[in-house]
C-alpha cells in the first residue's frame, strides 16, 4: 500500500491514465472529424463553419487541433505501449537466459548488445525506419532494435545476481526445469527494479515516437501525429504559436505522467527477495 499512497504516484498514474481513456474514447471526445478540413488557422476560440468552435484553433489546412490532439493520442499511446513490450519480450528473455547459463550464451548475447548500445540510439531509429519505410509496425521494430540490449542487461545483472540465491539453488536440487526456475523463480523477483524502467521507457519511447513524427519518419500524414503536427506548424510557430503548443503540451504531459509513475514507485521500500 507504501507505493500507492505516494502523491507521484497518485498524480503520475491520473495523467496516463486520463491519456488511456482519451486514446480510447477519441470519437466520442472529438469535436470534429481530425482529417476535415475547415476555417485554415482560425485561432483558439474562434467558430467554426457549421457551429461548434475551435478550442484550440486550426491548423494550415484548417484542421480542427483539439479533434487531432485527441486522435493523435492513439497512435502514441499503442505504438508506445506496443513497441516497449516487445522490447521487453526480446530483452527480458535474453537477459535470462545470459544471467542463468551463463558461458557462451552469455558472451555472445552481452557482445550484440554492446555492439546496438554502442551507436547512438536515435540514430539506431532513423536508420531503421529510413531502411524498412515509415509505418506503425517499422516504428515497433526500429524501438524494439534499439531499446532490448538496454533491458537485457539490467536483467541479466538482476538473474546474475538471484541465481546464487539459496531459493534458486533449492528449486536446482528439487529438480525443476531451467525454464520453470527462470520465469516462477527468478522473474518475479525482477519485478520491482523492471517496473521502474518499464516506465521510464514508456516515457522515452513516447518521446521517441514524436521526434520520429517531427523527422517525418512517423505515421504517414494525413494521420493525426503529435510529433507530426509540431513539425507541420513550425514555420508559423511564431505568428500562430497554437500550431505547435498544443501537441507538445500533449506529448509533455504523458512523459511526465510516466515520469512521475516511475520516479513514485522508485522511492517505495524494496521488498526482500525470494518465494
Amino acid at each position: 500500500m507504501d507505493r500507492l499512497s505516494r502523491p507521484t504516484v497518485w498524480i503520475g498514474g491520473g495523467l496516463v491514465v486520463l491519456w488511456v481513456l482519451v486514446a480510447l474514447l477519441a470519437p466520442v471526445l472529438a469535436p470534429f472529424d481530425p482529417l476535415k478540413s475547415m476555417t485554415p488557422l482560425a485561432p483558439p476560440g474562434a467558430p467554426a463553419p457549421g457551429g461548434g468552435v475551435f478550442w484550440l484553433g486550426s491548423d494550415l489546412l484548417g484542421r480542427d487541433i483539439l479533434s487531432r490532439v485527441i486522435y493523435g493520442a492513439r497512435p502514441v499511446v499503442t505504438l508506445a505501449l506496443a513497441a516497449t513490450c516487445t522490447a521487453y519480450a526480446v530483452g527480458v528473455s535474453a537477459g535470462l537466459a545470459a544471467g542463468y547459463f551463463g558461458g557462451w550464451i552469455d558472451g555472445g548475447l552481452s557482445f550484440a548488445a554492446n555492439v546496438i548500445l554502442s551507436f547512438p540510439v536515435l540514430l539506431l531509429y532513423i536508420v531503421v525506419i529510413v531502411a524498412l519505410g515509415a509505418s506503425p509496425a517499422n516504428v515497433i521494430i526500429a524501438v524494439t532494435f534499439a531499446s532490448a540490449p538496454a533491458v537485457f542487461r539490467i536483467v541479466r545483472t538482476l538473474t546474475a545476481g538471484l541465481r546464487q540465491r539459496d531459493f534458486v539453488a533449492a528449486a536446482v536440487i528439487q529438480g525443476e526445469a531451467p525454464w520453470r526456475i527462470l520465469l516462477v523463480d527468478i522473474l518475479p523477483n525482477t519485478t520491482g527494479p523492471l517496473t521502474v524502467d518499464f516506465c521510464l521507457r514508456l516515457g522515452y519511447t513516447t518521446i521517441v515516437i514524436g521526434a520520429l513524427g517531427f523527422l517525418g519518419l512517423g505515421l504517414p500524414p494525413p494521420s493525426p501525429d503529435w510529433g507530426g503536427m509540431v513539425n507541420e506548424g513550425r514555420a508559423l510557430a511564431f505568428a500562430f504559436p497554437h500550431l505547435v503548443i498544443f501537441p507538445c503540451l500533449a506529448i509533455s504531459s504523458l512523459v511526465l505522467g510516466l515520469s512521475l509513475l516511475a520516479d513514485g514507485l522508485n522511492q517505495a521500500p524494496a521488498r526482500g527477495g525470494g518465494r
